[in-house]
């Protein structure tokens, strides 16, 4: 190479590297300036709101509406970038007048701990115990149905594993695990994570002005429209997700879910273990319609699998159909008692 070759080369690395420092700088100024990360959040759902202290799991927000009688139903949202229980209201306005109904925050999300750590499937599972430990001390000890969307199928299917006298049936949500990609017949409670991505993005001064970007309106608005598999999404649930996103620490769980520390290694085998009555419903349209390893589960006696011409929340989509297919599973183990420890 010339000397000239090499000065002109020399010049356009230097221009790139002014270019990419000038970039992260306007990103870190707009960050710091133009974003407000306390924006006002109300509770996501009715009835009473509180926080548990928990030893293995942090400060957990915990929603009840216990004023019914009944099986206990507790709801688990999934997780992505702004996850909170607003995801679970339609059912949990639902039921909340007629069985006691709970809610509950994963760690990192909503009002539960958004502190600077590690979220891995362990977590959220040891969040799970606590928060079934809570609810079945207030209602007699007795087993509770639970219900989780997505990626939290997952975790809610290893708590009832470890602990399946706790349950009287799960009700699964579009979960991950039945995929090509995200199938798991790895190692038992391990999880994708790769520690060196998420020291890169959780760390000053980009990390947070990364995430700023990534919860724009635009950006929520665009991966919820892949969610449901078209842009008619839920005004309210875009709404309180970009204020959700806009809390002091809302980064931290996200920046595990991207870097692979919350997927499991070994999901897929979880849900072959089952035992307990298993309901479990998904759409047809969208991102996630990748379902083909359910035939290792659809014919056995504790499962009922159902589809609906949704996204993967059919929920919000179309919460009659969903709501009249869990009852219809529930009214079939009706005659199963429910599990008392002994």
């Amino acid at each position: 190479m010339s000397s000239v070759s090499r000065h002109r080369a020399g010049r356009t690395a230097t221009a790139a590297a002014l270019t990419l420092v000038g970039s992260a700088a306007a990103l870190v100024g707009w960050s710091a300036l133009a974003v407000n990360r306390r924006m006002p959040l109300p509770p996501a759902l009715p009835g009473r709101h509180e926080r548990l202290r928990t030893r293995r799991a942090g400060a957990l927000s915990l929603y009840g509406s216990a004023e019914a009688e009944g099986v206990p139903l507790l709801l688990i949202h999934s997780i992505n970038a702004a996850a909170n229980a607003y995801e679970v209201r339609p059912l949990y306005l639902r039921y909340r007048g007629t069985r006691p109904v709970y809610a509950l925050d994963l760690p990192g999300f909503g009002f539960s701990e958004r502190s600077r750590r590690r979220y891995t499937p362990r977590l959220m599972v040891e969040a799970i115990h606590a928060a079934v430990d809570e609810i079945r001390s207030r209602h007699g000890g007795w087993a509770i149905d639970a219900l989780a969307l997505s990626l939290s199928c997952s975790f809610l299917a290893r708590a009832s594993l470890e602990r399946s006298d706790a349950y009287r049936s799960l009700a699964l949500i579009s979960p991950t695990g039945f995929d090509a990609r995200l199938s798991g017949d790895g190692p038992p409670d391990g999880h994708r994570g790769r520690d060196w991505l998420r020291r890169v993005l959780d760390r000053p001064p980009l990390g947070r002005p990364l995430f700023d970007a990534l919860v724009t309106r635009p950006s929520m608005r665009f991966f919820l429209a892949k969610t449901f598999g078209s842009s008619d999404i839920d005004a309210g649930l875009l709404a309180y997700d970009y204020a959700s996103a806009h809390q002091p620490g809302a980064e931290h769980a996200p920046f595990c879910f991207i870097a692979g520390h919350l997927f499991p290694t070994d999901a897929t085998r979880l849900y072959e273990r089952l035992r307990l009555p298993v309901w479990m419903v998904h759409g047809e349209r969208g991102d996630f319609v990748d379902y083909r390893l359910v035939p290792r589960v659809a014919d056995r006696p504790n499962w009922r699998v159902d589809t609906l011409p949704t996204g993967a929340f059919p929920h919000f989509e179309r919460p009659e159909a969903v709501a009249a297919g869990y009852d219809a599973f529930l009214a079939s183990i009706i005659r199963l008692p429910a599990a008392r420890p002994a």
